[in-house]
């Protein structure tokens, strides 16, 4: 059993730096907002004698919040680069230095009477998330044995739901949550960082990055023996070899790469799909809405934040759900359910909140359709995505597929941000339309394009893309018909 705990060790060191990080750092800006919008105020009166009207305020808040997307998608750019030349695991450690420069920025922010540090901080913050929401999939995807591989790799989906909910926690009144505290709120986000800088150098570096990127066969083994303990691992090995041998004479793919190939064609289109539709879908905003729904269910005003931290945990205890059943139930149920399940739960939502004032029960209704959408989206979309691209793409376009991935994620993020106050505006009841297009569409994708990946080696996943990207071809050799008929003339 030793081996298995240094895996599970090894995935909560990876986990509490990585893609805990994210969800952490989403929710405790919620908390002092007022708080942050007032010191904006009294910072602009102190230095010009005139006070910041209301939209400014709004806007600079904008600017604040929409700098941590930003931070993200430059992350996403830096991450591929960096797991290729640093490696999977050193890439973790580094990007521990943004997240320390993010909490001191925003730690003396106060003192130093400064907002545009704590906007510089939330940009700091983005960028370590976006490098971690990419390396940290792909490093645990790549160091576990293949029956556990979806369930190791979805550890990154539970640990960015633990985050949202302790962040949601810690933001409460009683703890970090008040006008005093919030630069200590801010900045709590560096006790993960140093868990991880003091946990993750215990463990070793992803096998299959040591000897396919580095061909360094010696420390792969001891790697691979310090993660299996003393099980058989000529197989395991046996496939690795086999997988550099596959890409020998690569080196690592761009970006812009993937986009001219046609081998890897329909990889790209499943990551591209499945990446956008998991922040178009509309899970981001149902928090949005929750606080709004809670007051017209009669929850009283200052008991809201303990509801909302309910729909946190929703997430965290499909997420760990989902971990656990993974690799019986394969991918695809779990995609293809969570979506159709989210576009009927968008359905009777948009009906709840239309007769909210009309029928007394509707509120409850809508409350629970939030729980409800936030559960199916933590069944499938928000785990099984991230699994993906390191199961599709080989080892030289996998950097590769997940800067795609991650840049796609991060500007729907800043998409959906930015418009969903309009769509709300301009639909009213009904601005869950957009999202419930979206949920069907990807779930019809997913029905008939997606082939499952459950149990099977990398190799035999790129084999059977491999048919479908050259199935056109193949039809065009055999298919001389009309070329022929042309030319008998009547």
């Amino acid at each position: 059993q030793l081996q298995n705990k240094i895996l599970i060790l090894t995935v909560c060191a990876a986990g509490i730096g990585g893609t805990f990080q994210y969800g952490y750092n989403i929710s405790i800006i919620n908390a002092p907002t007022s708080y942050i919008q007032r010191f904006m105020n009294e910072t602009w009166l102190e230095r010009t004698g005139v006070p910041l009207k209301s939209n400014v305020i709004l806007l600079l808040w904008s600017f604040t919040v929409s700098a941590y997307p930003l931070g993200g998608l430059t992350g996403a750019l830096l991450a591929g680069p960096m797991a290729i030349m640093l490696g999977r695991k050193m890439s973790l450690l580094l990007n521990n230095v943004f997240v320390i420069i993010a909490a001191v920025l925003s730690g003396f922010s106060r003192m130093a009477k400064s907002f545009e540090m704590i906007m510089l901080s939330r940009f700091f913050t983005g960028v370590n998330a976006g490098v971690s929401m990419n390396i940290q999939p792909m490093y645990l995807a790549e160091s576990a044995p293949k029956k556990l591989r979806g369930a190791v790799a979805l550890t990154s989906a539970s640990f960015t739901a633990l985050g949202l909910v302790l962040g949601q926690v810690v933001g409460l009144r009683e703890l970090l949550g008040g006008e005093e505290s919030w630069p200590f709120l801010l900045a709590s986000n560096v006790v993960p960082a140093l868990i991880q800088l003091t946990a993750l150098p215990w463990f070793p570096e992803s096998p299959r990055y040591l000897l396919i990127d580095r061909g360094d066969e010696e420390s792969c083994l001891s790697a691979l023996q310090k993660l299996r303990g003393n099980s058989d691992l000529s197989a395991e090995l046996e496939e690795m070899l086999a997988e550099q041998a596959a890409a020998k004479g690569q080196r690592a793919k761009n970006p812009w790469e993937l986009f001219q190939n046609p081998a890897v064609r329909w990889q790209l289109i499943s990551i591209v799909v499945l990446s956008s539709a998991m922040q178009l879908c509309g899970n981001d905003s149902m928090y949005f809405y929750a606080a709004y729904v809670f007051q017209e269910a009669g929850i009283p005003q200052d008991k809201i934040p303990y509801v909302v931290i309910g729909t946190g945990s929703c997430e965290l205890i499909t997420s760990v759900t989902c971990n656990m059943i993974i690799d019986y139930t394969g991918r695809r149920p779990l995609l293809l359910g969570g979506y159709i399940f989210m576009a009927g739960w968008a359905i009777v939502f948009m009906v709840a909140l239309s007769q909210q004032t009309r029928i007394s029960w509707m509120p409850y209704l809508s409350m629970a359709c939030i729980f409800a959408y936030i559960l199916s989206f933590g069944i499938g979309p928000a785990g099984v995505t991230g699994v993906l691209p390191t199961e599709v793409f080989d080892q030289m376009s996998r950097p590769a597929a997940y800067m795609i991935c991650g840049s796609l994620l991060w500007f729907n993020l800043f998409l959906v941000g930015t418009a969903f106050p309009f769509i709300v505006k301009s639909l009213a009841h009904f601005c869950y339309i957009p999202f419930l297009v979206v949920c069907v569409c990807t779930a019809l994708y997913v029905g008939f394009f997606l082939p499952e990946t459950k149990g099977k080696s990398f190799l035999e996943i790129s084999e059977e893309f491999k048919k479908r990207n050259f199935k056109a071809q193949t039809h065009a050799v055999f298919y001389k018909g009309p070329e022929e008929i042309k030319s008998t003339m009547l």
